[in-house]
C-alpha cells in the first residue's frame, strides 16, 4: 500500500492556532492541488481529531474529476477512512454521510453501542488490533483497509496520527504546502505531534521537489525507508 502525508502548515509548523481552530494557510490553488491529489487516491484518511475539530467531507469537489474516477471503473469518491479507536466520530458528521463509502478504524474497545450508531449502508465500522495503549494499530488498520481493496491512502491530518504513522514507518511521500504566516503557540498543533523522535532515530526524508504554490510553497519529499520500500 502507498501511503502519502499530505499537510498545509505556517512557517513555523503550526497546523493550526493554540485554540486549534481551523485557520486558512493555503489558497484556491493548493485547495484543487488537494483536490486533485483526493481523486487519485483510493483512500482519504484522518483521524478522529481532525473530525471533530473540523467536520471534514473528505470528497473530491470538482465535477470532472468525480467522472474521471468513475471513467476508470472507480467509485465516484474515495473511500473516507477515520481512525477512531473509541468510535467517538459524531453520527451526524459530514465525514459518515451517504455521499461515500466510510470505514471506521476502532479497537475492541469501542463501546458496541457508538459503533451501531456509526453503522450504516455506507459505513463500516472496522475492529482491528490495538497497540499497548488501547489506540487502533496503524498497521492492522492499514491491512484491514487492504483486504477491501484500497491501495493507495492520502493522510490529512493530524498531527497525532501522522507521528504515528511515521513512527510506524508506513509513510511512503510526504507534501507540505508551507503558507506565508506564523501562527507560534507552544500548544499549537504541529505537522507532527506526539511524542517526538530522538537522536538517531528521525525520520529521513528526500527533497524530490519544490514548487511556489499561491503565495507558499509545496515540499516534496520521498520517505527513506517507507512502507513500499519493505
Amino acid at each position: 500500500m502507498h501511503v502519502v502525508v499530505n499537510a498545509a502548515t505556517s512557517v513555523d509548523g503550526k497546523l493550526s492556532s493554540r485554540e486549534r481552530r481551523q485557520v486558512a494557510i493555503s489558497g484556491d490553488d493548493d485547495f484543487d492541488r488537494v483536490d486533485a491529489l483526493r481523486a487519485d487516491s483510493d483512500a482519504v484518511l484522518v483521524g478522529v481529531g481532525t473530525v471533530l475539530a473540523d467536520d471534514p467531507s473528505l470528497t473530491v469537489k470538482r465535477d470532472e474529476r468525480v467522472a474521471a474516477r468513475e471513467s476508470r471503473g472507480e467509485s465516484p469518491q474515495p473511500v473516507r477512512v477515520v481512525v477512531d479507536s473509541r468510535a467517538r466520530t459524531p453520527p451526524d458528521a459530514a465525514v459518515v454521510d451517504d455521499r461515500a463509502q466510510t470505514y471506521v478504524l476502532a479497537s475492541a474497545e469501542a463501546p458496541g453501542d457508538r459503533r451501531a450508531r456509526l453503522t450504516s449502508d455506507t459505513t463500516e465500522v472496522v475492529v482491528v488490533d490495538a497497540d499497548d495503549d488501547g489506540r487502533v494499530d496503524l498497521a492492522a488498520g492499514l491491512a484491514a483497509l487492504d483486504g477491501r481493496g484500497v491501495d493507495s491512502v492520502m493522510v490529512e491530518g493530524g498531527g497525532e496520527l501522522i507521528f504515528s504513522l511515521f513512527a510506524a514507518d508506513l509513510v511512503d511521500e510526504l507534501s507540505v504546502y508551507v503558507g506565508s504566516m506564523v501562527v507560534g503557540g507552544r500548544d499549537a498543533p504541529t505537522l507532527a505531534d506526539g511524542d517526538g523522535f530522538t537522536t538517531p532515530d528521525f525520520v529521513d526524508l528526500d527533497l524530490r521537489d519544490v514548487t511556489r504554490v499561491d503565495d507558499g510553497v509545496l515540499l516534496a519529499y520521498d520517505v527513506t525507508g517507507g512502507s513500499s520500500e519493505r
